[in-house]
């Protein structure tokens, strides 16, 4: 990797390069606007207008919410796919930047559905550019051996997880006591303090961000223009027509981010530019690909399901005061930015002992699945009966399931890329991300809050099954990832 000397030598943030601050903090607005919006949108949606709300039905307002997650994660295949081809990382993520922005306005000042078809199309796609490219850029302050690479990494998450834990806070207490634009509003001007921060700073960030990697010849920008547009035809004309409603948005969401996952895998296994080895890697990732989408179609669920149950279930009086219901999207970075570390030095301590990567995806997800009976025992109760204590505990539980396989799956998709697919193993994890996470929105179509011990005893059931099968397969995955581990 080509770092400019001046960047790497730079010690000025904690001994990291000062570019680092700057990423550190847009990404930390980013989250904040990000998760604070995410806090109070589906009980925007289908709170009723006396409530400040907009009425929908609540298997729609999930369906929503899933299918906004899933087209975040899709859209970062976009932002890639610009950065390497027209605009470079680093101005790429500048412009998604300002592109959520614009979002979260919209959510605040727009009135009903139009704020929300315009905002939430916004933050998507934003929120999908900045995340395919802040990552890149974090890279490109450091040369290929440097040091601390790992150690500027780990700041940078936890400038993530600062942002997730503030932004529900802020903006539920916005919501709770004054009103839902609000809270939407304080997720615009978090985006726009991180926009000013930014664009302070870019100068630190080096010359190599700015390099487009694989420039789009010039011959080719007119299919690639009339390709976007007939897409963006396309999507207006389903949408006119009632082919896609919000209704169905998830569902629909699931089937074009799966046949884009099979599209990618067929072209892979197809190509005649990977070895057998390689080839056999890539298979290796298949089950994998499943179990990740099988665990974020439960772990994503935190901004479905666990927030209607918040909503509606849990006993959220705090010595008299009615906690706001966003303010459980704050305890899973808390448990992450505690945790991480403590996993981070075990898997180091274990050396050649710790679990392989397929065992690792195996308790991942069966540990999701015994998260969700954990509800279990408290099916059945009326009203805001459910303790808080509980939740706390089940969240904790996620946590535990998040840190054994999410981490692992970009790192997998890398090792296991086929040279010249490197780029497109990674779009397969996030795919698996995104196919999960659409798929959380369809199913919490299905939660009825009067009969919930089906709904979670089936669901965390699967996902323990799914683990198990994976445990069971291990040896037979590892043979196929061909020395990796």
């Amino acid at each position: 990797m080509d770092t400019s000397t001046e960047v790497t030598r730079d010690t000025r943030f904690f001994g990291h390069p000062r570019g680092l601050a700057n990423l550190f903090g847009v990404e930390m607005w980013e989250r904040f606007s990000f998760y604070g919006m995410l806090g109070i949108l589906p009980i925007y949606l289908y709170y009723s207008a006396a409530d400040g709300g907009l009425g929908m039905a609540k298997a729609t307002a999930v369906s929503i919410v899933g299918a906004y997650g899933g087209l975040v994660y899709l859209s970062t295949i976009l932002g890639a796919w610009i950065a390497d081809r027209l605009l470079g990382p680093e101005r790429t993520l500048f412009y998604s930047a300002v592109l959520i922005m614009v979002g979260h306005v919209s959510l605040a000042v727009l009135p009903g559905t139009a704020g929300i078809a315009v905002g939430l199309t916004c933050v998507a796609l934003g929120s999908g550019g900045l995340k395919a490219n802040a990552t890149a850029v974090v890279g490109t302050l450091y040369a290929e051996r440097d040091e601390r690479r790992d150690s500027g990494f780990t700041l940078f998450y936890m400038g993530i997880n600062l942002g997730a834990f503030a932004g529900p806070l802020l903006t539920g207490l916005a919501q709770s006591e004054i009103g839902f634009h609000l809270g939407f509003g304080l997720a615009a001007i978090g985006m726009a303090l991180g926009l000013v921060q930014y664009t302070l700073g870019r100068r630190n960030l080096g010359e190599t961000a700015s390099e487009v990697p694989n420039p789009l010849p010039a011959s080719r920008r007119a299919t690639a223009t009339g390709v976007a547009l007939a897409g963006l035809a396309a999507v207006a004309v389903l949408l006119l027509t009632g082919v896609v409603t919000a209704a169905n948005l998830s569902d629909v969401t699931v089937w074009i981010v799966g046949i884009a996952a099979i599209c990618y895998f067929a072209v892979i296994l197809s190509s005649r530019k990977i070895t057998a080895v390689e080839r056999r890697r890539v298979l290796s990732f298949l089950p994998m690909f499943v179990a990740s989408a099988a665990f974020f179609a439960l772990y994503q669920q935190q901004f479905t399901v666990v927030t209607v149950y918040s909503d509606t279930r849990l006993d959220r009086d705090l010595f008299g005061w009615e906690m706001p219901v966003s303010w459980v999207n704050s305890i899973n970075p808390v448990f992450i930015i505690l945790l991480a570390p403590v996993l981070a030095a075990l898997w180091v301590r274990l050396g050649d002992r710790q679990p392989s990567t397929p065992i690792k995806f195996a308790l991942g997800t069966a540990t999701m699945g015994g998260a969700f009976l954990l509800f279990l025992p408290m099916a059945g109760g009326s009203g805001n009966s459910s303790p808080l204590l509980a939740m706390i505990g089940i969240l904790l539980v996620f946590t535990v399931a998040e840190l054994l396989l999410s981490p692992v799956g970009l790192s997998l998709s890398t090792k296991l890329a086929p040279e010249r697919f490197r780029t497109q193993m990674v779009a397969l994890n996030f795919l698996s991300i995104a196919l999960g996470t659409a798929l959380s929105g369809s199913l919490a179509g299905y939660y009825d809050a009067d009969n919930e011990a089906p709904y979670f005893g089936v669901i965390g059931g699967v996902a323990i099954a799914i683990g198990v099968l994976l445990a069971v397969a291990s040896p037979v995955i590892r043979r196929l990832m061909s020395g990796v581990r």
